[in-house]
């Protein structure tokens, strides 16, 4: 059984939208620059695979290796900037309470958990069919899917550069909140998968909060 937390946004500010994403479900939005959007993690443990793209042009989209280059880290905490192909910010991690968040696992999907976990699992609802579907909304499609972020997840690489998918660092209400630098869309799938330990193979709903701090103008 899962429990609600009520919490704060973790930046505040005038509240914009304030939303709770199902457990397995989709959730899209448009940030304009300036304002925060908080993720809560309510109950724990749960992977949310995340995409960003400019709102005026989906070309200009999150770039895993472009982020990673600028920093000279493979995870995101407070601090890391979401950058495109270019090197333009999207959005930045302003604020973070579990420390460090996925850039490599990717967003699991059909063929995927095929390979991966057998094909009895081929029937199996996957974050890429979220992703196209709620996509759509804008004129997103397959070809303007990249590798996403997953915010909760943890992901360690090993010295020998193994990596694997383990229990979450994260816990029920905490939370990360990132700035948008310029309008972007947020593309959410709320992870659906059930055959490793990142949502603690029990899926469960994340709340979605976006405030404008006191100054912003819209």
């Amino acid at each position: 059984m899962t429990t609600t937390i009520e919490t704060a946004p973790l930046v505040p500010g005038t509240v914009i939208l304030d939303e709770e994403v199902g457990a397995r479900g989709p959730w899209s939005t448009v940030v304009v620059a300036g304002d925060v959007l908080t993720i809560v993690d309510l109950c724990g443990n749960q992977a949310v695979d995340t995409l960003i793209y400019a709102a005026d042009d989906h070309r200009q989209r999150y770039s895993a290796a472009t982020t990673v280059s600028a920093q000279r880290n493979l995870f995101l905490t407070t601090g890391s900037v979401l950058r495109t192909d270019d090197h333009d910010a999207l959005m930045t991690l302003v604020a973070d309470e579990v420390g460090s968040h996925d850039t490599v696992g990717g967003a699991c999907s059909q063929e995927s958990n095929t390979l991966r976990y057998g094909h009895h699992t081929k029937h199996q609802h996957a974050c890429v069919e979220n992703f196209l579907a709620e996509g759509s909304r804008w004129g997103v499609g397959k070809r303007d899917l990249v590798s996403n972020i997953n915010f909760f997840m943890n992901v360690p690489v090993d010295a020998d550069g193994t990596l694997g998918i383990v229990d979450g660092l994260s816990a029920p209400g905490r939370r990360l909140a990132l700035r948008a630098e310029r309008d972007v869309l947020v593309l959410v799938s709320n992870c659906p998968q059930i055959n490793n330990p990142c949502n603690g193979f029990d899926p469960t709903p994340v709340r979605m909060i976006v405030t404008r701090p006191a100054g912003v103008q819209a």
